[in-house]
Parts: structure tokens; sequence; C-alpha cells
């Protein structure tokens, strides 16, 4: 990278965090959690920091995780479950924490006149449009109202097909829904590193990544943390997703005094992360990443070669192999010949229908299966090229 580059991203970097007016902040378990639970000194940190930007005119939606470690704190002292790891016990766990921790979020931005509310969702809730449009009307509304709202998963009833996964998921999906300008995910470690520190520590910091759709993830990335369920690897992908709705993602240390403070304040820390130059449609955001794909379909090269450098639609002629067992309208992977994702969306048919029609020319789908059906197994208008899965 040059000089004048250096300068330029630098130069936007400030830019953005002078005049940008919605920011997600999300703090995950490595930062918030130490050996005995929830860090109440974090917390605290963390209100302080995010109650001076508000103060400056921002519009601040944390999303948080801490739950289970709050409620293991508040337990383990007289019963063993509280260690345990099955599904049940960590949901009863988290609906113990749960309320402790948005009880010292609460305590903490009290501190400063500042009116907290707790908002719990589940993939289900962006899964259902009409719901996912409710919590943006109501999230828009308690930011207009100027209250900051702390976002969690519901651990307490979600199933393992309505989780997240890890709450960078999560908040990556919150930038679309409260439409967002800038993404902070606060860290364990002081912003994203050309190897794993821990194993390697002669891996270099990035102060910036210009161009994160092109990032080898994966290799970069081959551990998780001890306390959480993500690790970088999750981060990244968050941020490549913020980067396809055109948000930048500041990866910054959680641990550091007053992080947020130098960051708003220009002091160059952590990894800044530029967003496409293109977004992509909210409605496509929305398609790719409500739910899980339920199905893949296989495409020989000329079918990806069509949908990667000319923007076509799929074409049952192109498809090779149909695994899993999916509906009309279902959310499907789409992998080239070499098993690289090319894409996911909405088919037109169901597996069986594809199975029946697929390596045929759109002219013989009705002699298979009647009149009166698409022509495109899966539709352009319908598909998110290149998703962060």
């Amino acid at each position: 990278m040059s000089r004048t580059q250096a300068r330029d991203w630098r130069a936007e970097k400030r830019r953005i965090l002078e005049h940008c007016k919605r920011v997600v902040v999300k703090v995950g378990s490595a930062v918030l959690t130490s050996d005995a639970g929830l860090d109440l000194r974090v917390v605290n940190r963390l209100a302080d920091q995010i109650a001076v930007l508000h103060d400056r005119g921002f519009e601040v939606t944390i999303v948080t995780s801490g739950a289970v470690a709050a409620g293991r704190r508040a337990i383990s002292c007289r019963h063993e479950c509280a260690l345990a790891l099955t599904l049940p016990d960590r949901q009863a766990v988290a609906a113990i924490g749960q309320s402790r921790l948005m009880r010292e979020y609460d305590e903490a931005f009290h501190r400063y006149d500042k009116t907290t509310a707790q908002i719990l969702l589940t993939r289900s809730d962006f899964q259902d449009r009409a719901r996912f449009l409710n919590a943006r009307n109501t999230l828009r509304t308690l930011l207009t109202w100027r209250v900051i709202p702390v976002i969690n998963e519901n651990d307490t009833v979600a199933v393992a097909e309505l989780k997240f996964g890890d709450n960078d998921t999560l908040a990556s999906m919150v930038l679309s829904l409260v439409e967002a300008d800038l993404f902070v995910n606060l860290t364990s470690a002081k912003g994203v590193f050309t190897e794993n520190p821990e194993k390697n520590p002669a891996a270099k910091p990035l102060p910036v990544i210009e161009n994160i759709a092109e990032m080898d993830v994966e290799a970069m990335c081959d551990g998780k943390t001890a306390a959480g369920t993500g690790g970088m690897y999750s981060k990244l992908l968050a941020a490549r997703r913020a980067a396809q709705l055109a948000v930048p993602t500041l990866i910054v240390s959680g641990r550091t005094p007053f992080a947020l403070e130098k960051a708003f304040d220009g002091e160059d820390i952590g990894t800044w992360v530029l967003p496409a130059e293109h977004a992509v449609s909210r409605r496509k955001f929305w398609m790719a990443y409500h739910a899980k794909p339920c199905g893949q379909v296989w495409i020989d090269q000329g079918a990806a070669t069509a949908l990667r450098e000319r923007g076509k639609s799929l074409l049952a002629i192109g498809i090779t192999r149909v695994e899993c067992d999916f509906p009309e309208g279902g959310l499907v992977r789409v992998l080239d010949f070499q098993g690289q994702t090319v894409g996911v969306g909405l088919s037109n048919y169901s597996s069986k229908d594809l199975q029946a029609i697929m390596g045929l020319k759109s002219d013989d789908i009705a002699r298979v299966l009647g009149p009166g059906l698409y022509p495109e197994a899966i539709h352009r208008d319908n598909m998110l090229l290149d998703p962060a899965l």
C-alpha cells in the first residue's frame, strides 16, 4: 500500500467517525467475563465510553454477550449444573443471568442519566418478515427517543436451528435492522493480525483491511476464544457482511482503556475494515442471511461463470447435483464444480423437482413438470453472490 493510499483510508476513517450517526457496538464474552464470571468493571467502563459517544449525538445500539457468564456467577456456588454444557443447562443458566446482565447495564447507564431497553432475539425473528419489520420499527422508535437498546440472543428459548451460533452473526443482522452507519466489534485481541498471535508471536497487526471479500479468512483464523462461541473468524465474517451493506467495521480491543473514545478521537487503534464500494440491497441481505441454507445445488463451470461474471440467473441446464430435501422457495447454497460457494438464493423449485429437471434446457422443463413454470432455477434477483457463510 502506498502512502497516498494510507492517507486516503485514514482520512476516510476520520470522516466516517466524525459524521456517522448510527453505531452498533458488539461486545463479546471474552471482553465481558473473567474466571469469576461477568466482570462488572468492564460493564461500567463500557457504559462510561458509550455515554460519552451518546452525549456527542451518536445513536448507539449494543449487542452483548454475557448472560450465561452472569448466570454461572450467580449460581455456581450452589449448583453444579452451572458448569454443565448441555443445552437445557445453558438455557437455564442464561435465564438466570439475563436479568442480572441487564440490571448491570441499566445501573451503569443510569449514572449518566441514560435509559436502556432490553431486546432478546432469535433467528426466527429475522425469518418472519413481519416480525423483522416490527423489530425494526421498535428499534427506530427507541433510537428516536434517545434510548440505548441492549440486544442479546434469546438463549433461553432458542433451539439449535434457530440460533445465530454467535453474537457476531447476530450483530451483523442488527446492522441491517437499525440501518447502521458503523459497526464496532469489541474483542479480546488488539485488532486483526496476519496470523493467530497466540500461536505465532511474530504475527503482525493489520491497521486496515481494504478488501475483505478477497481475504482468505479461514487461513488466518484457526481457533475460538476460550470464553465465547466466536473468535476472530466469526468477527471477520461479520465484517464481511457489514462490508456488503457498505458499512465499515472497526475491530478493536474492548480491554484497552478508553478504546472507543480513543478511536472516535482519531487515534489509530485496532483494525479498520473498509466497506464495499457498492452495497447489496437490504432485501438481498435479509434474504441471504435470515435463515441457514436448507440445501445445496452444485453447478458446472459454465453456470458458475455466468453467475459470477455476467450476472445471470441460474438455469436448470447448469445444475449437476442437488443435495438435501428442501421446498419450493427454500434458501439454498450454490456450489461450483470445485465445491466453492458461488452464492445463496431462493429456489423456484423443490429439491425433488430440481433433481427431475437438472441438466435440461428451460424449454424442456414443461415436458417434465408441466407448463407455466419458471424458466430459472434461481432468479438473479433472489440470489446473493459471495455470501459470508
